[in-house]
Parts: C-alpha cells; structure tokens; sequence
C-alpha cells in the first residue's frame, strides 16, 4: 500500500466527466444492482465501499469505516481525498452534486483522478442514492466540511460549508428505500465482514473496521488489516475449511507488462482434499463468472505440471498427459488482477473480458511457477504425488462408468429398479422425490400423483463425497440410483439439458439421521451436479412435526410454535401425535401434508456464495474436528428442531 500522497490538489472537479442523466435507475434497479432482494441491498454498500477501495488503490487512502447504524442506516466513511467539489465545467454545478446525481459521472474515464478502479461505470454513487430514501454526503477537504443532503436520487439542498477540518476523506450515510427493496432492508453483518474481509486481503495493509451499532448493549467491531495479502487470503480459507496443507508455504507470484498497466498477483498452496477452490478479483471485484485472467492461469498450470512431469521422467512417453482436473485436485488459488481500462460483463462485474490479460497471466504462471517447480523438487515431488493419484482415479472413473453403462445394458434397464416414475416425458413439468427408507418410499408411491410425480427410495447411509473421488461414485449403490434416475450424468459427462424432472424433491425424516442424509445428498449436488442447484432445480420437503386430531378433524405443524398456536385456538379435548419419521403417515397423509403441490410447503437450495457452500460442506462433512465444532458453536442458536 503506498503512502498518502502529500499532494492531494490533483484531483478536481474537471476530472469528473459526464456520460448520461439519471433516469432509468428506480424504475430497472436490477439492470444497476443484480436484484432488489438482500443480495442488491448489500450490493448498495459494496459500491460505496468500492470507491472508497478506489482511493486505496490511487494510493491516498489508509483506513475505511463502515457502520450499520440503527434503523439499517449506512455509514461509510475513509480518509482518502475526498470527492472534488469545485464547480464542474461543464455543468457549472458542484462536482459533489454531479457524482450523486448524474449516472455515469465520475473520476475513473480518463480525466486522472484514477488509473486504476473497480468502479468503472461511474454509477455506483448516483445508483445508491437514487435507490435510498435520503442520502448524505460528507467531504473533508481543503481545511472544510462541505456537506450536502439528497433524497431518492434528488438533491434536497445545495452543497454548503459546514466548518473547518484537518481532517481528509468522505463519509457517506444512506438509508435504502424499502419502496425498492421491499423483501427486506435488513442488512446481515457476516455478509458485509466476509465482503470487507476479501477487500482487505486484496489491499495489503489498508485497515477496514465494520461496526454494528444497531443493538445497545451488543455492538459488534471487527477490524480487517492483513499485511500478507493474498498470501494470507489462502491459509485463511484452509484453516476456515479445517483442510491440511501439503507443503508449508503459500506460493505467491508476482509480474506486471511493460507498460505498467496491467499488474497481477497469485498466491497458491495445495491441501490433501479433493477439491479446488480458485478465487478471483479484477481490480478489487470478485469475478464470480472467472474470465481471462482464471482462463490463463488453468492453461498455464496445466502446461507447467506436464512440462515438468515430462522432463522429469514422472509421466512416461506412453503415458497420457495430466488434464486441468488432475493438475487442480486440491488446490486453493487466488487471482488479483489491476488493470487500467478493466472491461467487465455488466454493472455486477461478474467476468473479466480484457484479452490481453489471458498471455500476461499465462506467460507469468508458467515462467515463475515452472521455476519454483526446478528449485523445490520435495514440494513438486509431493505435488506431483497427489495429481497422479488424481489422474489414476480419473482413469478408474472412467472405467467404473463404463462398466456401470455395460451393466445397465446387460440388465435391459436403463432406470434403478426402485424407481416408481411418472407418467409424463414433459421435463418441465415433472417432479421426483428422493425418500429415505422403503417404508416411506412405500407410502410416497401409494400417495403420489402419478402423472408428474416420481418416487425413488433410498435406504441406509449413502457415500460422503466429501472424502471420495469420483471413481469411488460409481457404482456406489446408494447414489448409481440417483444419478441414473436424473439422467443429466457427473463428472465430465455432466448435460443439465439432460435433467428429467424440473424438480428434485430431497425428503427425509425429521431427526439426526435425517439431517445427515439430506447434507450428503446435498453435498453429492454440490460437488458433482452443482449446475443442478444453481438452476433451482433442488428443494427439501417439508413434513410436519406434528398431527393434532379434534372431532375427527385434523391439523398439522410444521414446528412447535405452530402446535402450540392449534392448541391454543382449539381448546381442550385434542389428540396431538408426533411424527417420528416419514413411516408413520400414511398416503393420504404424506400427500395431503408434503407431497400436494396445493398445500405443501418446501425449501428451494440455492447458491448466492458458493465459496460460502463450499467452505460450510468441507467444515461438515471433512475429517477435521476443531472447525466442524466450531461451526456448530457459532450456528447453534439457529437451530429450531432438534431430535436427540
């Protein structure tokens, strides 16, 4: 992190060039914010932040405060230089008001105010002002406060001298207008610290502190600083998900091109899981989607690990070259690229598309990882130990599947025989149920709809994917069922065009066992049919806890409140039974209760963080103890049934 600069009169209002007006921001919000539900909420501090970041970036910002005030009111305050507020030249208004009130508007398009910047567009002030109730803008500049008040995108007043500072930056105050957001404005402080988190690995040595005044007596504080940088992103995600690493130190490279305007960092270490986690940033903006910058470095990690194995005698002239997967297999990488002129897909910037960056992170990879390679040989020796057991076991899934086809052909079926499926070819419109136990699978068949409706029982505790290859999946008894039934594949042969039902209903009883069988089906999705959960295709039934008979007229709760809530409404003279598991209804009950489109109630699975997922499904379901504990610790006040 360089120094603030003692010069900060550099920056003025005529490097605020304007593209376009304000208009189309509350009537498309999403086109600006991705949605109008909790994840565009947030996204409205992200931008704030993100031009905070940006001064960090130009090297005249150190620190960055971000409250959660009372009331869900926002404050972000830093000690960069302070937005211009000199009068534009061309709209002869305060720089101030063009920023907060005109799209398009701002200091990164060429005028010098940045080189670099992750705010690209210029919109995320006048966008986050547009969609608050009212917005207030502080500026400590020149030895003043200047000051000005807007609301709904609109200036309330003019900009006016509040008094007189030593102090340099801005803080921001806003309040989301729940016209906009009208599913919640309620903000989650765990979103913002993990966001704010990654902003600080990026930024070695800028201090972030969030702080959560929203409740007397609970304020929460974190401080975010990490002088490692990226490197300490990578230990910090493998003592997150409880892994152990296979060589001590996170590999960190460095390079920039010859005209300094592109520069590129990655720090890499490889742990003993099956897994690999790349995560990716694009002038401080995680690239969720990857882009040029992912695609470089995959070539080039490939061709650094053959090339070696090649030279070195590990791979023999009849062997095969090792592919990406193999290369990957347990691998932690994160990317971060600054780049002048960045283009990303979208206001959300999802996906780098700068050509050039693809053979800058390539040609950086292969000259400096290959090195490392040629002066460490016990870490490539360990390295290398690895990718071949993943490459044997990739060989050994192909001939497990193979093996699997030529069985199913032999038995002339192509589904599990356990299947009950519905009448309809119509994908769109067909659901199945995954069920635990016979018992259950019996009562789902007897209580289904036939026409759309498709049962398949399972029975026993199933393969923990998160300790096995792909070649230990197939032919797994427990899940060959599961993945013949969908009919869509795994692995690289995976075609969600293939799905045969919109629907995948997970349905389990209600208790320990239960639970556990729902998290391996749902780590087996997550890990091998991922596409299937991110296209909403998953959901968990809902059965109730309890049936309450009165007169011969039967109620059902779906949790103790809700029994509790009955009885009181009923009186006396009630009959309550509590469902130990699926068994225990019968297929009036089951259908009446959780299989009815009408009445039934379920869960869908979806993927807003799949690093969050990933990192949650290697806490639970891996073999270290410490972080599954305290995992547990920190989300057992959430649990709201729990059968011992």
């Amino acid at each position: 992190m360089s120094s603030k600069s003692k010069d900060i009169s550099n920056y003025g209002a005529e490097d605020i060039q304007v593209l376009e007006g304000l208009e189309a921001v509350r009537k498309r919000p999403g086109m600006y914010i991705g949605s109008t539900g909790p994840k565009g909420l947030h996204h409205l501090v992200y931008e704030i932040i993100d031009n905070s970041i940006d001064e960090a970036l130009a090297g005249y910002c150190t620190e960055i405060t971000v409250k959660i005030l009372k009331g869900n009111v926002i404050s972000v305050r830093d000690n960069g230089r302070g937005i211009p507020i000199g009068v534009h030249p061309k709209l002869k208004i305060p720089a101030l008001t063009v920023v907060f009130t005109v799209l398009h508007a701002g200091g990164k398009f060429g005028g010098g105010g940045y080189k670099v910047s992750g705010g690209l567009h210029g919109v995320g002030a006048s966008v986050v002002n547009a969609l608050s109730t009212w917005l207030e803008v502080k500026v400590y500049k020149d030895g003043c406060i200047y000051g000005q008040k807007f609301s709904r995108g609109k200036a309330e007043t003019q900009m006016q001298n509040l008094g007189f500072t030593d102090e340099n930056g801005t803080e921001i105050i806003f309040k989301a207008d729940p016209k906009i957001f009208t599913e919640t404005d309620v903000y989650d402080f765990d979103t913002l610290s993990t966001r704010i988190r990654e902003q600080a690995f990026l930024n070695a040595g800028l201090k972030i502190t969030l702080i959560d005044e929203r409740k007397d007596g609970d304020i929460k504080n974190e401080s975010f600083c990490y002088e490692g940088g990226i490197s300490s992103f990578v230990a910090y995600i493998h003592k997150k998900k409880g892994v152990a690493v296979l060589h001590p130190d996170v590999l960190h490279f460095r390079g920039r091109n010859s005209e300094n305007t592109v520069s590129l960092e990655v720090a890499m270490q490889y742990n003993d899981s099956y897994n690999d986690v790349i995560v990716s940033f694009a002038n401080n903006i995680h690239t969720v989607d990857g882009g040029t910058h992912e695609e470089g470095f995959k070539r080039a990690l490939t061709k650094v690990m053959n090339t070696y194995a090649r030279s070195h005698k590990i791979l023999k002239d009849n062997d095969r070259d090792f592919v990406g997967e193999d290369v990957r297999e347990g691998l932690t990488a994160v990317l971060s690229v600054k780049i002048v002129d960045a283009q990303f897909e979208g206001q959300t910037k999802t996906k780098l598309g700068n050509t050039v960056v693809r053979s800058l992170m390539s040609n950086m990879v292969i000259e400096k990882f290959g090195t490392y390679l040629e002066e460490n040989p016990a870490v490539a020796k360990l390295i290398f130990e690895k990718t071949i057991k993943a490459a044997r076991a990739r060989d050994a899934a192909r001939k497990a599947r193979d093996a699997s086809r030529r069985k199913s052909f032999l038995e002339s079926a192509s589904l599990p025989g356990k299947l009950a499926d519905c009448q309809s070819r119509d994908a769109s419109e067909t659901e199945i149920y995954i069920v635990e136990g016979d018992s259950a699978g019996g009562s789902a068949k007897g209580g289904r709809d036939r026409k759309f409706q498709a049962i398949l029982p399972l029975w026993g505790k199933m393969l923990n994917v998160e300790k096995s290859r792909l070649d230990k999946v197939y032919g797994n008894e427990k899940l060959m069922p599961v993945i013949t039934a969908l009919g869509c594949g795994i692995g690289d042969e995976f075609d969600i065009k293939k799905l045969r039902y919109d629907k995948v209903i997970i349905m389990a009883d209600a208790d320990v066992d239960g639970s556990h069988i729902r998290t391996l089906l749902l780590t087996f999705f997550f890990r091998f049919m991922k596409p299937v959960i991110e296209a909403g295709h998953v959901y968990i039934a809902q059965p109730p806890l309890y049936r309450i008979t009165k007169s011969k007229k039967h109620y059902y709760a779906f949790s103790d409140e809700e029994r509790d809530k009955i009885l009181r409404d009923l009186g006396e003279k009630t009959d309550v039974q509590r469902y130990k598991g699926l068994g225990e209804m019968d297929s009036e009950q089951l259908w009446e209760t959780t299989m009815n489109p009408d009445t039934r109630i379920m869960l869908k699975i979806n993927l807003e963080d799949a690093e969050s997922a990933d990192e949650t499904f290697s806490i639970l379901m891996g073999d270290k103890v410490e972080p599954r504990r305290e995992f547990i610790e920190k989300n057992a006040r959430y649990v709201e049934n729990l059968d011992i």
